[in-house]
Formats: C-alpha cells, structure tokens, sequence
C-alpha cells in the first residue's frame, strides 16, 4: 500500500516523524471558528474537501447528546453535519466503528480524523487490504499525549468533586492546564489532577503527533491557529488546494519557535515514556 509506505520515506527525519510542511492555519469561515477550537482548520479541510467533491464522507467523533462532552463516532455525509462535530472532546472516541458505514452506503471516498492509535490502525488495515479501509482517501491525525475516562474525569471529578454540572460547560482546553469555560467563567484544573484518569492503554503509545497520517494536527500552544503537519503527497494537495480556494489561511512556523520547540519536547516525552516501560 503506497500510503503505508509513504509515511516512512523521509527526506528529513525528525523527533516527530517525517513531515513537507510545517504551517500554523486558520479558517476563513467565521461560522467554523465560531464552532471549532484552535483555529478550525482541520473541520475547514474537511468541509472543504466535501463542496468540492474530494471526499462524500468523513469519520469523525460527534457528541452524546445524553452524556455532555462524551463522544461517539460519527459518519458525516454533509458539510452541516462535520460542522455540528467541530469541536475538542478529550474522552476516546472508536472512531473506527464508523469506517464499516462507509462501506454500507457505498462511499467513495472519505477521510478519517483520529488519534495516533487509530492511525496507525487504519494504515495497517490499508495495507492488508482490508475493505472497510480501502475507502479511506485522507487521514487526518490528532496529537494527543493521552485520552481521558469519561467516567473517571467528567463524572467524578468535575461534576463530584468540582460540583459542576456538565451541562453547563461550554468549553473545554487544554494547553498545559485544563480550562474549563462555564458561563463567562473560567476554572483551570491542573494537569497533575487528572492524570490518574488517563486510558490505562494509552501508556503503550509512543506516538504524540500521528506520524503516520497524511495531515498531523494540533494546538501547541497557538491561540485561534492549528498547527499542521503535512507528510504526504495527497495531504499536500489537498492542503494547497484549500490555501488556493481562501479555504484556510497558513503562516510558516519556525524551527527556533516556541510552538516547534513543544512539539519536538513532546513527542520526545512520548517516545521516552514506552521506552520505560
């Protein structure tokens, strides 16, 4: 499978995987910012791809309108149905489940937005030549240092011991802290607070950055900006296509900056913490 290789040619090989290009991007849509986190550029590539045909579908995580910021996976077939997905959870979502309805409605071509692990276990499936992933055009990879329980860090700590009703968070960030938006307040939970609620499974990862999809994203510390990493041909494309079309705006980011630096830092934690184990 060309893609499954691709992700391991390299003609510069760094802490966190090979990469073309290396942008902060941003929507153009004040709709999708005002939906989305950190920039929305990766809901604006999605959408993007959809109006002009690239993908009829994209797996992506949706929100449990019973269970407030609990996520569940989601095929979305409209433009208006990726954008009512917009948005961070910070439980794990098996988004893989919905490859199969990709199938079953006989899509042509969708993307699939996940985390390392599902990553890398959507390229093993392309290159066994499973049929639930040879549908799969686009593979947009989250960083993600660890998922959370959704029992463990909204039941029991922020609605139990916080006393905050899930109902009436409007937000959730983390950037070096949790931040909680409830109103026109904010509450910060240290991350040191948290940590015993992270998946037991996610200790075995050593992938921060998805290295191996086709479009790496993440925050890193940029506000209203969403760092990207390209690493293959088609996300190269369909990055510049969107650029072209005024679908996204991007800037450079430097090797010396500060958004670089945590990057590099973090996928190296990463790396470090199997090692250990």
């Amino acid at each position: 499978m060309t893609l499954y290789r691709e992700a391991y040619m390299t003609t510069d090989q760094t802490m966190f995987g090979v990469y073309r290009r290396l942008v902060a991007a941003q929507t153009t849509n004040p709709l999708i910012r005002k939906a989305a986190q950190n920039g929305g550029a990766v809901t604006a590539i999605l959408i993007y791809s959809m109006e002009n045909k690239i993908i009829d579908g994209a797996v992506v995580s949706a929100v449990n309108r019973e269970k407030p910021f609990s996520p569940v996976p989601k095929l979305a077939t409209t433009p208006q149905e990726i954008l009512e997905c917009a948005g961070t959870r910070y439980a794990y979502s098996p988004n893989i489940q919905a490859l199969s309805g990709a199938t079953n409605q006989n899509r042509r071509a969708v993307a699939f937005v996940g985390t390392p692990c599902e990553i890398r276990v959507i390229r093993e499936m392309q290159h066994a030549n499973l049929k639930h992933a040879e549908r799969v055009k686009l593979l947009i990879g989250l960083m993600c240092s660890e998922a959370f329980t959704y029992d463990g860090l909204m039941i029991d700590h922020i609605q139990k011991k916080l006393g905050i009703k899930l109902q009436s968070i409007k937000r959730i960030d983390i950037k070096g802290k949790m931040t909680l938006t409830v109103g026109a307040k904010e509450t910060t939970i240290p991350i040191a607070d948290i940590k015993k609620y992270a998946r037991k499974t996610c200790k075995l990862c050593d992938d921060f950055s998805s290295e191996l999809a086709d479009i790496s994203a993440g925050n890193l510390g940029l506000q209203d900006w969403t760092l990207l990493i390209v690493r293959t041909q088609i996300g190269q494309q369909i990055l510049t296509q969107a650029e072209k079309a005024h679908a996204i705006v991007t800037r450079s980011i430097q090797e010396n900056g500060s958004a670089f630096k945590l990057l590099q830092r973090l996928s190296k934690t990463k790396h470090d913490r199997v090692k250990t184990q």
